[in-house]
């Protein structure tokens, strides 16, 4: 599992130098990773190019369909509503994220604070979450981010 989060921190570090702010995301399908992305939101002008939907996109075309099932979604920061809300419709089975929604807020990010869980109980979502996966390192690549003085949307 370590990997798969790697993969996404990896990327997240990869957008980072192109001017972009310090998420990633990586897909797993039967132990072989489908897709991996970074946010694009600064240098696309899209607020939905998160790492999360980008990813999801991609993983959708290499596999012909729209439905994500038995896939597991690594992301290095908590999903926010948008992405939660893509993740569910895409059926992706479980979540596993490093640093939390609070996190990134902290830093000055336009987050709406409504955490996986409380989604998950007031949808009525099946998928599994689980956080704090390789939190520190996570921690690290936003603070890395914040001490070269990344752009916050």
């Amino acid at each position: 599992m370590k990997e798969y989060m790697q993969k996404a921190i990896d990327k997240a570090l990869e957008g980072v130098k192109e001017g972009e702010s310090p998420f990633g995301s990586c897909i797993v399908k039967d132990g072989k990773v489908i897709a991996v992305a970074h946010n694009t939101v600064l240098s696309k002008n899209d607020p939905t190019n998160h790492a999360e939907i980008n990813a999801i996109r991609k993983a959708c075309r290499k596999l012909g369909h729209h439905d994500l099932s038995g896939c597991v979604l690594y992301s290095t920061t908590e999903p926010c509503p948008m992405c939660f809300a893509a993740i569910h419709w895409a059926k992706i089975q479980r979540i596993i994220f490093g640093t939390e929604i609070a996190d990134v807020k902290n830093l000055g990010f336009s987050e709406l604070t409504i955490s996986n869980d409380e989604m998950k109980k007031k949808g009525g979502a099946t998928v599994e979450i689980i956080g704090d996966f390789m939190r520190d390192e996570c921690l690290e690549l936003l603070s890395s981010w914040k001490k070269g003085k990344g752009r916050i949307y």
